[in-house]
């Protein structure tokens, strides 16, 4: 069930009350793997990532979303509701450990696409570094002129 995709990103980050908003629209894979939906995409030079691959894995009873990066910035990110996790994040610089603490998701991914949000927060030894929400719009290419 692979799937060529039209991925629409909105990332928003709220650190010390100012927002930040990154936007992206690039094409990727959409699949489901073991009841698991899987979102991957080839990062560019626009998202500073170049050479790098993305993959958000969004468990099937949407309680846990796992972002996935590999290439030159390898990442491994949990984004549970409710729960904290200690991830590693590779800053360019050397890998950092963070804190991830999940607060939403929302999902209404199906074989033929669909949307994903995500809520979380980011902290450094404990101290807040960030307020971090996901919105991700996953649409087959034949139907992405719709």
């Amino acid at each position: 069930m692979k799937k060529d995709v039209l991925i629409q990103i909105r990332g928003v980050q709220y650190i010390d009350g100012e927002q930040d908003v990154v936007e992206l629209t690039t094409v990727g894979r959409f699949y489901r793997k073991n009841g698991d939906y899987y979102i991957s995409y080839d990062e560019s030079e626009a998202t500073g990532f170049e050479g790098g691959k993305t993959t958000l894995k969004v468990e099937g009873d949407d309680s846990k979303v796992t972002m996935l990066r590999s290439g030159p910035n390898r990442s491994q990110l949990i984004v549970e509701a409710g729960r904290r996790h200690q991830c590693q994040y590779d800053t360019g610089y050397g890998p950092i450990i963070m804190g991830v603490s999940g607060d939403r998701i929302l999902s209404s991914l199906s074989d033929r696409g669909g949307e994903l949000n995500f809520k979380y927060t980011l902290d450094l030894n404990a101290s807040l570094a960030s307020e971090n929400e996901v919105f991700v719009q996953v649409r087959e290419q034949n139907r992405a002129a719709e």
